[in-house]
């Protein structure tokens, strides 16, 4: 018999989660969301928190927004489960972070987004870096530099460069829409060692903020998830040691795109489950504005007896079941090791298309209170968009589970 709830294990996370958005997410997030750019003091307190959980041993390997990294514990207990092969099917800090960032993004994804020390650049370095390096940028805020003015959703065609001069790396190159780019400590910056390499020489520096030569340009006005700040950076003749490129120097075009695809194999799973959670919030609050209005959902009657309102509420929560599921198969099949690029884009596109639909379906089933600033439904429908364009387009995604399934390679699936 296959359970589709979250493991027990969670439940706790999941319902302290679900409290931290409600008590201290959703009071503040149309404040923030008119405060475009102004920092969510807030915040600091719920890292303190949640540092407070993680000392205690209580926060189950993620923090209250799911991003964190595992504790030393689970690391060691992973290695060792690996080391004797005896892992076994787990559940394990994938899948408690998926859950919990539901959880907050039901609050409100751009106060997720903007959680101290929980950046996309963290799980970067938590997905790329070697032992040594995991330690040293242990409890850093990292944002994450991909995107370029002329590179979009393909990262393969990078032209940020990182030149090797003694023990240091030389980076050049402008990078836009950073997110926490301004407030972070930290960036993770991607640059090609060697264009004429192609995909295999792109590595990834982690960049501390302050370091000569980095500087932030503008920050962006976007339609939504405003609390968090999002960065154009530009790098001139900016000098990191040769010691924090993540992972391995060596350019192996055999191995190719692989280390970035791992950084994206962990965080489209992340992505996917902020777009289910905010999609929730708006079927939730749907929900109690339809029953208040008189619509009757009833799920055990056949469809052509339903309103036309009841009837798509119940289509738009049927595709929020599937969203839900691809995310956490993608989630559980990174905690036990199997190969999830296929299924981490399938949960990526299907949560970003979902989540943009049905969080504008419900600002229109809704009508005038669903337009208005009466409630957030409108501010759900603006913040979700993103969800579908960041960590790989729509298109991007299709790319991506259609070579999967052919079994064909970038140069022969375009």
């Amino acid at each position: 018999m296959i359970n589709l709830e979250a493991p027990k294990k969670f439940q706790p996370l999941v319902g302290q989660a679900h409290q931290v958005a409600m008590n201290m997410l959703r009071p503040i997030s149309r404040r923030y969301d008119e405060g475009e750019h102004e920092y969510p003091k807030e915040l600091d307190m719920l890292a303190a928190m949640i540092d407070g959980l993680s000392d205690s041993g209580q926060a189950q390997g993620a923090g209250a927004s799911g991003v964190g990294e595992k504790t030393e514990a689970e690391k060691r207990k992973d290695a060792e489960a690996e080391k004797s092969g005896k892992g076994g099917t787990r559940n394990g800090s994938n899948l408690a972070s998926v859950l919990s960032i539901m959880e907050m993004c039901w609050g409100d994804v751009g106060l997720l987004l903007s959680m101290p020390r929980q950046g996309l650049g963290n799980s970067a370095i938590s997905s790329v870096a070697n032992a040594e390096q995991l330690e040293r940028f242990d409890g850093v805020w990292a944002g994450m530099a991909i995107t370029e003015p002329e590179v979009g959703s393909d990262s393969a065609r990078i032209r940020t460069t990182a030149t090797k001069d003694g023990d240091e790396y030389v980076i050049n190159g402008e990078k836009i829409y950073v997110t926490s780019g301004d407030r972070a400590d930290h960036i993770v910056v991607w640059a090609t060692l060697d264009k004429e390499q192609g995909r295999a020489a792109i590595k990834s520096f982690v960049v501390p903020k302050g370091t000569p030569g980095m500087e932030v340009e503008r920050l962006e006005h976007k339609l939504g998830i405003r609390a968090s700040d999002t960065a154009a950076i530009r790098f001139t003749d900016c000098r990191v040691p040769a010691e924090n490129l993540l992972g391995s120097p060596d350019i192996d075009t055999k191995q190719g795109f692989a280390g970035a695809m791992a950084t994206f194999d962990n965080t489209r799973p992340l992505v996917a489950s902020m777009a289910v959670g905010c999609a929730r919030a708006a079927l939730d609050l749907t929900r109690e504005l339809l029953t208040d209005a008189g619509v009757d959902i009833d799920y055990d009657a056949p469809t052509y007896s339903l309103s036309a309102a009841a009837a798509r509420f119940i289509a738009m929560e049927a595709d929020w079941e599937g969203a839900y599921l691809l995310t956490l198969q993608s989630a559980w099949m990174a905690d036990n090791k199997q190969p999830n690029s296929m299924q981490a884009s399938m949960a990526k596109a299907k949560a970003g298309r979902v989540g943009s639909d049905i969080t504008l379906g419900c600002v229109e089933l809704c009508g005038s209170v669903g337009y208005s600033e009466h409630d957030l439904l409108e501010k759900w429908a603006r913040d979700s968009k993103i969800l579908d364009i960041f960590e790989g387009t729509q298109q991007i995604q299709q790319l991506i589970v259609a070579r999967r399934v052919l079994g064909l390679t970038s140069a022969e699936l375009k």
